[in-house]
């Protein structure tokens, strides 16, 4: 993405949310517009295939926090007619852009930010470059793959023990025809006008110089005798790919995992971008659950809850177990089957939680009305709510 680009596009716009959407807002909108103009569900179809480019690359910049921040800067400092410094000493500028936005690598070797198109180090490398500071050779260096997001649907039993899904993602690659040439023959030759650096300098005021993008060869230093037919002389072609994904033990629906390395490739021997995996679960008929705990509720006879005795519960993927219920189990009462729930990171296991359900037959035979009949005239006189009526009195 050229300075240019990154000052004068409305990313806003183009995910169709205000400047003062939130973070999950503004993924709701990518999300929604990503699906409805991915190129798998578009075949062929030309602008649905650059309006998911724009989506991306918009999110790639809204999506993070860093780089929204330095793009509502950037756009405050140039959006409206352009920046208008005043002179220093000497009719010089002297205003350190790259100490207020911080220019530099990041952590693990990358440039600054995940993104579709990448900006070097930073916006630190961008005003650098702006202001004639090294940046005639940041369009020839490496540059860091995009970042890719992908959702995947498991059921319960896949999310608590983990599981390996494929995934099939589409992305921006070295176009394989051209072997990320733009020339159909594999020769291209080095752009004239910026002499292989991608950049042009023309004169500012004040004392400084601006740097933008070549024309000739739109930023890439090299132009094609005779143009890819695949990707027009661009070098970069959409490509897709089945990977198997390995998701972990224990996942939450709608949580997300990020992949280092996984995304799309970087250019000119630049690092590959991450894959975010978001993780939808199904829910289960019989099973809930609660952090690393798995919930079951588990019927019971009067006799057995009145009495006491012993009941099988159904553990996930594995053989029941026995509880001992004490007499007396009231409806509702939790009981806990130690190292049945989730798998947690550590390896361990959650537990499962019986919530106790006393089950009120419908249908009684004669035989056991008759019964019923008796316990309750034994039981006459015994009343279990009285205590309810002197507590109300007491408020």
């Amino acid at each position: 993405m050229s300075t240019k680009d990154f000052i004068e596009k409305d990313f806003y716009k183009v995910l169709g949310v205000p400047k003062d959407a939130t973070e999950a807002e503004i993924k709701k909108a990518y999300r929604k517009l990503a699906r409805e103009n991915h190129p798998d569900a578009n075949k062929g179809d030309a602008k649905s295939e650059e309006r998911f480019k724009d989506v991306s690359e918009a999110y790639d910049v809204l999506g993070d926090p860093k780089r929204r921040k330095e793009y509502d800067e950037a756009r405050a400092l140039f959006g409206n007619g352009g920046f208008r410094p005043g002179p220093g000493a000497g009719g010089q500028f002297n205003f350190d852009f790259g100490d207020l936005f911080g220019g530099g690598p990041q952590p693990g070797g990358g440039p600054a930010g995940p993104g579709a198109g990448g900006f070097g180090g930073g916006l630190g490398d961008v005003f650098g470059g702006l202001f004639n500071r090294g940046g005639a050779g940041t369009r020839t260096q490496p540059r860091r793959g995009q970042d890719i997001e992908s959702e995947v649907t498991l059921s319960f039993t896949e999310a608590v023990a983990g599981a390996t899904v494929p995934l099939r993602m589409s992305s921006s690659a070295a176009c394989k025809t051209c072997s990320g040439t733009g020339d159909k023959n594999g020769t291209p030759r080095v752009c004239p006008t910026c002499v292989g650096t991608g950049q042009v300098s023309r004169g500012g005021g004040g004392g400084f110089s601006l740097t933008d993008p070549c024309v000739d060869c739109r930023g890439r230093g090299l132009i094609a005798q005779d143009p890819c037919p695949v990707c027009r002389g661009s070098g970069r072609a959409t490509s897709s790919r089945t990977m198997q994904v390995r998701i972990p033990a224990g996942v939450d629906d709608g949580q997300r995992i990020r992949l280092r390395g996984k995304g799309a490739p970087g250019e000119r021997g630049g690092p590959n971008g991450d894959l975010y995996v978001v993780v939808h679960v199904d829910e289960h008929p019989v099973f809930g659950r609660r952090g690393d705990n798995l919930t079951v509720t588990v019927p019971v006879t009067f006799p057995e809850a009145a009495l006491g005795g012993e009941i099988k519960v159904p553990t996930l993927g594995g053989p029941p177990v026995t509880l001992k219920l004490p007499p007396g189990t009231p409806g509702g009462r939790t009981m806990r089957a130690r190292g049945k729930g989730a798998v947690r990171k550590d390896g361990t296991r959650g537990d499962l939680l019986v919530t106790i359900e006393v089950a009120v037959p419908r249908d009684l035979g004669e035989k056991a009305r008759k019964a019923l009949e008796e316990y309750r005239a034994a039981a006459e006189g015994e009343d279990p709510r009285a205590g309810l009526f002197e507590a109300a009195k007491g408020e």
